[in-house]
């Protein structure tokens, strides 16, 4: 049985074992040995050939088991690197194979937990990358793209890797800063460009070299940030601070163009100088009125944080708003009109903001009404918030309330802009109507900080209606 087994194994040896080659380099000197013993007539042939035959067998039974077993080790170390590791399959008896075989588990086991921590490092960077808000390409020495965050795919697409990156963006400057950095011109480069396209964003780039001793293909990373919204907010604080400027300049101008008339020319006319002195009251109340405005919306703008926590009745602040504004009504011939639907519960908010927001929307629509007409107000609770554009909109119930006016209508082009400080419309200046343009600008921050909206609608039939959406809960 034994040999039975053996000649099955022998049977099953890869023809590229060269296992007969080394059977008959170990039988080389035997027959070398019987030929010559032959040739002096020492044996006879046939006795030479059949001991030669005898060894050529003797041989191939001792170097079987050696080479089976290296046969066997061999499919198992390729087994090994198909990542198919069925030790069960390996069954050796010699010593100085199953030496090698435990040598060879070893390495396997080594480099099978290096390839394990190094997976784990790498979804784990990978994890961290894709946390980052701000995109990041890693670029070869060629300028392809070899890797990228979320932030990168969800802003360049998916298929970002593989790219090169004159391809990703096109701006000469750019591409001219990130060659620097391949060609090891320079460490890092910074820039800020604006990206046209579909991303239509104003970028600012950091382009820095890795360090020599970082292996892998990527040579340099590019970060990339959005600052487009932060140059928008630069640009609408300096254009805040220059209306400002502009704002409190011109009424100043012209009171201190009366009071050096006063001085001279009109010294002794005491019918200008009454006339001057109510025209220098007025823009004095100008300045006052737009100096509270401007401590108010910057009140407003610091105090976002503020933790809401009263218990506001809307139906009482309507109430006393429109008590307060009857006599202004009243001398722009308006009738003032509440339509509320029954029991509007409480929400939390501010009181006072609440009071301001309604009061300057009402005052407004009052302002800014045809003679002889009406201003509703319409409370109500409604389901849900509208969503605002780029603002976090609280979720559940809420109360609206709606003032509508039957005035002039709102251009399209201006209804987009009527929340921006100083803004002011055309028509609204050639009709002398006064105004800080700030009014709006104050209610827009009070809604932000009770997570609310504002919604505006104008039509030439029915008018304009501003309409609040305040949520119940905060």
């Amino acid at each position: 049985m034994p040999m039975l087994k053996n000649m099955k194994r022998l049977l099953g040896l890869e023809k590229d074992s060269s296992f007969s080659t080394r059977v008959l380099i170990l039988s080389l000197p035997s027959a070398v040995l019987f030929t010559l013993l032959a040739y002096f007539g020492l044996v006879t042939p046939l006795t030479a050939l059949v001991c030669y035959v005898v060894i050529i067998i003797f041989n191939m039974f001792s170097l079987f088991p050696l080479s089976y077993e290296m046969q066997s080790l061999k499919q198992y170390i390729y087994s090994l690197a198909n990542e198919q590791d069925d030790a069960s399959k390996l069954n050796l008896s010699e010593k100085d194979a199953q030496k090698i075989a435990d040598a060879v588990n070893s390495i396997h086991r080594f480099w099978t937990s290096k390839a394990e921590s190094l997976e784990a490092q790498t979804m784990s960077d990978a994890a961290v990358l894709d946390t980052l808000p701000d995109p990041i390409l890693m670029l070869d020495g060629e300028g392809v793209v070899t890797g990228s965050n979320l932030s990168a795919r969800s802003l360049l697409g998916d298929d970002i890797t593989g790219r090169n990156i004159a391809s990703v963006f096109s701006v000469n400057i750019f591409v001219a800063s990130v060659e620097k950095v391949l060609k090891n011109s320079s460490e890092s480069e910074s820039l800020v460009f604006h990206a046209g396209g579909k991303i239509n964003k104003r970028i600012y780039a950091h382009i820095t070299k890795l360090p020599w001793y970082s292996k892998g293909r990527a040579v340099a990373v590019v970060s990339l940030y959005d600052i487009s919204k932060a140059m928008s907010l630069e640009k609408m604080q300096s254009d805040f601070v220059a209306n400002a400027s502009h704002e409190l300049r011109t009424p100043l101008s012209v009171i201190s163009g009366f009071i050096e008339t006063l001085q001279t020319s009109a010294k002794d006319d005491e019918e200008a100088r009454e006339a001057f002195l109510a025209i220098m009251k007025e823009q004095a109340d100008y300045m006052s009125s737009l100096i509270e405005n401007l401590l108010s919306l910057s009140k407003l703008e610091m105090a976002q944080d503020k933790e809401l926590k009263d218990k506001v009745s809307i139906s009482e602040v309507i109430d006393d708003v429109t008590e307060a504004l009857k006599i202004k009504a009243f001398q722009h011939s308006v009738n003032l009109k509440v339509n509320e639907q029954n029991r509007i519960p409480k929400i939390v908010g501010d009181k006072q903001e609440i009071h301001q927001i309604l009061q300057n929307l009402l005052d407004n629509a009052i302002k800014y009404a045809q003679e002889n007409s009406e201003v509703t107000v319409d409370i109500k609770t409604v389901p849900e918030i509208p969503a605002g554009s780029g603002q976090n909109v609280a979720s559940g119930k809420a109360v609206s309330i709606a003032i509508n006016n039957k005035g002039p209508k709102i251009a399209k082009e201006d209804l987009a802009r009527l929340t921006e400080k100083f803004y002011r419309m055309q028509i609204h200046k050639d009709m002398k109507i006064r105004g800080t343009g700030l009014g709006l600008a104050i209610a827009k921050q009070i809604i932000l900080h009770h997570h609310g909206n504002l919604t505006v609608t104008s039509t030439a039939y029915n008018g304009t209606t501003f309409t609040v959406y305040l949520p119940l809960k905060q």
